[in-house]
């Protein structure tokens, strides 16, 4: 069964840039499409950037040009740039996305094989 490992979360002010990754481990099937989540207390889990398998990408229209999502053979990234306080949430990483072309890849019932990870906290403070 496919592993999904998230860090690099962790505490910093609005501005500023945080990297997190995301370790795949287990079955690795490369033609997976992958995707970063966040959720906050309260709210559905939302997806905010994709990659498909040819390196192909998609944003959430609040955080094109700033996140940027990559890969390379075993770890899934997402870099966060000037950080603002709403961007405060569990970041989860996902694999075996549906819907990259349509767009709704964005709700988390498109991980279709419910392959998620534990997540990791980032908290932006103003």
């Amino acid at each position: 069964r496919l592993q999904l490992a998230e860090s690099g979360g962790g505490s910093v002010q609005a501005g500023g840039s945080l990297r997190l990754s995301c370790a795949v481990s287990g079955y690795t099937n490369q033609g997976y499409a992958m995707a970063w989540y966040r959720q906050v207390p309260g709210k559905e889990r939302e997806g905010v950037a994709a990659i498909d398998s040819d390196g192909n990408t998609k944003y959430d229209w609040t955080v094109k040009g700033r996140f940027t999502i990559s890969k390379s053979a075993n770890t899934l990234y997402l870099e966060i740039n000037a950080l603002k306080p709403e961007d405060t949430a569990k970041y989860y990483c996902a694999a075996g996305i549906t819907g990259f072309m349509d767009g709704t890849w964005r709700q988390p019932s498109a991980v279709y094989y419910g392959y998620w990870g534990q997540g990791t906290q980032v908290t932006v403070s103003s």
